[in-house]
């Protein structure tokens, strides 16, 4: 389920600084949420996969963190960065 490098990339140059900028909260916030999604997918089909569906709650909590210190740290980049990905926010 995870993402090839060449997903990972194009996602590091649509969101981050440069291409190679995986580090950033944007960046990570991004690559967090392509797998989220996945995961969605994945579990719509398999309902009883308890062992994922608790990998995506981290997942989630994990996004929830990164997105708490984004607004702190750049109130703009956090909400362009919920508005692209369509996160809701509080």
């Amino acid at each position: 389920m995870a993402l090839d490098s060449a997903k990972k990339l194009e996602i590091a140059a649509e969101y981050g600084s440069s291409a190679t900028d995986t580090g950033s909260p944007a960046v990570q916030i991004a690559l967090l949420t392509f797998r989220i999604r996945e995961l969605t997918e994945h579990l719509k089909i398999n309902k009883k996969d308890h062992s994922s569906r608790l990998g995506l709650l981290k997942l989630v909590s994990q996004r929830k963190r990164l997105m708490k210190y984004l607004k702190r740290q750049d109130y703009a980049k956090h909400n362009d960065i919920a508005a692209k990905l369509s996160i809701r926010i509080k």
